[in-house]
C-alpha cells in the first residue's frame, strides 16, 4: 500500500482549493501524508503582523521559501529578514519564530518532513474559526500533539 501511495504523481491546478483558511488567508496543501511518506508541502499566505511565537520541533524538519512579502524569522540565535527568494532550512531542535513584519500578506512555500503536519493546520483552523483572541491553552495542547513545544507566549491578535 505504501509503495502504491508514492507511485502516483500529484498535480494540483491553481483553481483547486485544497487546504484551510488561517487568519482569513489560505494555506493550500500541495502534498500531504496521503500522497507521500517523506514530506508535506504548503503554499502559506501569512496574514499581516502574524507571529507563530517561539517554538521548537523535536522530530520535524521545516523549509521555507519566500515568494512574496517580508517576514522576520528568529532561528536559534539569528534574526533573518526574509524577502522574496530567501530560503530557510530549520532542523529539529532549533527554536524559531516567524513574524510577518509588514502590513500586507506574505507568501511562502513550506515543507515539513515527515508529513502529517497538515492535520495540525486542519485542527488549528478549527480553533481559529471560533473567533476572538487566540486560545493559548488550546493551541499549546494542539502543538504538543504535533511535535511542537511552544517556548514563548502567542502574540498574534488575529
Amino acid at each position: 500500500m505504501e509503495d502504491e501511495m508514492c507511485a502516483t504523481p500529484v498535480i494540483r491546478m491553481p483553481a483547486e482549493d485544497k487546504g484551510v483558511t488561517l487568519g482569513g488567508h489560505p494555506m493550500v496543501f500541495l502534498v500531504t501524508g496521503k500522497d507521500t511518506k517523506h514530506t508535506s508541502m504548503f503554499d502559506w499566505t501569512i496574514p499581516p503582523e502574524f507571529a507563530t511565537g517561539v517554538h521548537v520541533h523535536r522530530v520535524q524538519e521545516e523549509t521555507f521559501y519566500m515568494l512574496e512579502g517580508e517576514c522576520e524569522w528568529w532561528v536559534g540565535d539569528q534574526v533573518v529578514r526574509a524577502t522574496p527568494g530567501t530560503y530557510l532550512f530549520i532542523p529539529p531542535g532549533v527554536p524559531h519564530n516567524i513574524t510577518n513584519i509588514s502590513g500586507k500578506p506574505a507568501r511562502v512555500l513550506m515543507t515539513v518532513s515527515p508529513p502529517g503536519h497538515e492535520h495540525y493546520f486542519e485542527e488549528l483552523a478549527k480553533v481559529a474559526a471560533r473567533g476572538g483572541p487566540p486560545d493559548a491553552k488550546a493551541i499549546g495542547d494542539l502543538r504538543a500533539r504535533y511535535d511542537t513545544d511552544q517556548l514563548s507566549e502567542l502574540t498574534t491578535k488575529t
